[in-house]
């Protein structure tokens, strides 16, 4: 038995891509209320990840327990069926991703590797808030038809994927809660200030962005403001301030209560206020300045 579980390590250690330019088929988010799929099999690989609650697979025959984090691998011709029952207590929320055509070597065609020849990652730390966070980008991309919105769900279900791969072939090693804590915090920190960059010009709440990344907005606070000195409003202020003032010092955005909304205000006088004690000086002398 020992020697056997040595060798699946092993293959685990060596999964080699030889194909990954999957076609994108399909996305679905639902919440389990004590319906029952039918047991039954595709002849595509699906992804199943948790979002939240708590319930039952019977997957080729056998009864699993799945929980918040658990991402589910059903390869093409695996039966399974959802077992919830009416009066569970946590329902699940599942995001569901349909895909084919890829290629793992020593494995069949369009075949997605699993833990161990099972069907359930249990995902935690960096790794389960990163898929939270793609299935969150492919839900809102999904939900929009934009130009080149099938490309964009496929990019995202190629960073899936990929990591799902790294997980098995590369084991996370935590040297020590503190180091595993900064890497995290980075990471949310960027995508915040990433956000902030490309939707500065909209009307942007803690609450929103603290609920599309699946953390509390104190939570954020606290990371943001260790991370940069700074508080995120007061950081999308700065943001904001600084767009502002190129368009005004470069003779554009038309009148002051114009600029003030393509940065993101509605009330001009509260902008302006805004403005003058950051720079010193009020939109209406930086536009005459310019």
């Amino acid at each position: 038995m020992t020697a056997e579980k040595n060798n699946i390590a092993e293959e685990k250690r060596n999964i080699v891509i030889e194909e990954l330019d999957p076609t994108f088929l399909f996305t679905w988010k639902g919440t389990r209320k004590g319906d029952r799929d039918q047991y039954h099999s595709h002849d595509f690989p699906e992804i199943a990840f948790v979002l939240s609650g708590v319930g039952r697979y019977k997957i080729e025959g056998r009864l699993y327990e799945i929980r918040e984090g658990d991402l589910l691998i059903f390869n093409p011709g695996v039966r399974h069926q959802s077992v919830s029952e009416p009066d569970d207590e946590f329902p699940t929320t599942e995001f569901f991703v349909g895909f084919s055509d890829i290629q793992i070597k020593d494995m069949p065609r369009n075949h997605f590797p699993a833990p161990c020849g099972e069907y359930i990652i249990h995902t935690g730390g960096e790794l389960r808030q990163k898929l939270f966070r793609i299935c969150s980008s492919m839900e809102a991309e999904n939900a929009v038809c934009r130009q080149g919105r099938y490309f964009m769900l496929k990019s995202y279900l190629v960073q899936m994927l990929l990591l799902v791969i790294r997980e098995q072939c590369e084991p996370m090693v935590v040297h020590g809660g503190y180091a595993f804590e900064s890497v995290n915090k980075k990471y949310v920190v960027e995508q915040i200030v990433s956000y902030f960059e490309d939707h500065y010009h909209e009307k942007i709440s803690l609450d929103h962005i603290a609920e599309n990344m699946y953390l509390s907005p104190f939570y954020i606070s606290k990371i943001f403001k260790s991370e940069t000195g700074d508080t995120p409003i007061r950081h999308l202020i700065n943001i904001r301030l600084e767009k502002a003032k190129e368009l005004l010092e470069g003779g554009k955005g038309g009148s002051i209560q114009e600029v003030a909304a393509s940065v993101g205000y509605d009330d001009a006088y509260h902008f302006s206020k805004l403005f003058k004690k950051r720079y010193g000086i009020s939109p209406s002398q930086a536009k005459k300045k310019a």
